[in-house]
């Protein structure tokens, strides 16, 4: 059986952990790259042993129609434009998280997607670690109940990446797109993917991405420019979403704030148990008519390793055998029309609803 011929369009820092992934299978071959930046597609080529190298999309489609998938890595303003070429070149997409910059390019690409028979799967790679498996075995077991009330939490104290990160025509905001959607996405998707209805949010620009530190955390992006980075957004936001079905989220991202410590944590209260993933996953209920609190062993607790290899692995096997994706486009609008809903809301000061 001939390997699945792979592109990667926009080879920068995240394609490092897409490429590895490929790389762990036997049944893939990383077939092309593409980056408007020549001299590190050179470079990456050369890396990867990748021979067909294009610095623009329309041109690796038209010479690689055999191509059969790719992962769209750019800035996340190439997102909608690199996945719906890609769609309409009759390629199955796995497109990086945010989906979009906004709720009308993601409808658009799913659009695409319906139209052109393809997948198009969202990266929400915490969907696929060992503590979000664990989760999900109590939750459809019912070891939860109903979940009501959640806290999503995604904090760094001074982690502006730099780069096309704080630069807002390339990344369309700041910790809340960037860092916020995981935690989000996660929240929602362990709570059934309910709805979104309404969202009350603020946002923040007080501490800038503090780049004048000399001992800020060591986030960095590949293009970062100490001395010329551009950062016009956010450096903190915070939100309340409610959803169809009662449940309430509670949201905070940050690049900069005057906190202790660095923070990402997801904790959901359900009305027979609750849990938190910190990263180590715990459960807090009762038994036996005591408070009882279960924690796993550390191999539970949240690692990226092996966190991208396992979305691969899930996007080549949809390939493969049509099994129903876990990270679907529709889930990636919802997420947007959330964060469009919160940026809103920051804006005008008062409740957004999301229709």
């Amino acid at each position: 059986m001939s390997k699945i011929k792979i592109g990667i369009i926009g080879v920068g820092s995240i394609s490092e952990s897409h490429i590895a992934g490929y790389l762990k299978r036997e049944d893939c071959e990383l077939y092309a790259f593409c980056d408007i930046n020549k001299e590190r597609l050179n470079a990456k080529g050369e890396k990867y042993g990748v021979t067909r190298l294009f610095t623009d999309k329309d041109e690796m489609f038209a010479s690689c129609p055999e191509l059969d998938a790719v992962s769209v890595c750019t800035w996340n303003c190439a997102h909608a434009e690199c996945s719906i070429a890609a769609l309409k070149a009759g390629k199955n997409v796995l497109c990086e998280k945010p989906m979009a910059m906004n709720a009308k390019e993601a409808e658009e690409m799913k659009k695409a997607a319906d139209e052109s028979g393809k997948l198009l799967m969202i990266g929400f790679v915490r969907r696929y670690g060992n503590d979000a498996n664990i989760i999900m075995d109590f939750v459809n077991s019912g070891t939860f109940g109903d979940f009501y009330y959640g806290k999503a939490t995604y904090l760094r104290r001074a982690g502006a990446p730099g780069g096309w990160f704080g630069d807002k025509s390339r990344s369309g905001g700041g910790p809340l797109i960037d860092i916020g959607v995981h935690v989000i996405d996660l929240s929602r998707y362990i709570a059934g993917n309910p709805k979104p209805v309404s969202v009350y949010g603020a946002t923040f620009t007080k501490l800038g991405d503090r780049k004048e530190l000399k001992n800020r955390n060591g986030y960095s992006s590949a293009d970062a420019d100490k001395e010329n980075d551009i950062f016009d957004v956010e450096d903190f936001a915070t939100a309340m979403i409610r959803f169809d079905n009662g449940f309430v989220l509670s949201v905070e991202a940050s690049f900069s704030l005057n906190i202790g410590k660095n923070i990402a944590t997801v904790e959901l209260m359900g009305t027979k148990a609750g849990f938190v993933l910190d990263p180590e996953v715990k459960i807090f209920t009762e038994q036996n008519g005591y408070l009882t609190n279960v924690s796993f062993d550390s191999s539970t607790a949240l690692s990226f390793d092996g966190l991208f290899e396992n979305e691969i692995a899930h996007f080549i096997e949809y390939i493969k055998n049509g099994l129903p994706c876990r990270s679907p486009a529709e889930d990636g609008v919802e997420i947007m029309k959330i964060l469009d809903a919160i940026y809103d809301s920051a804006k005008t000061g008062h409740e957004v609803v999301i229709k």
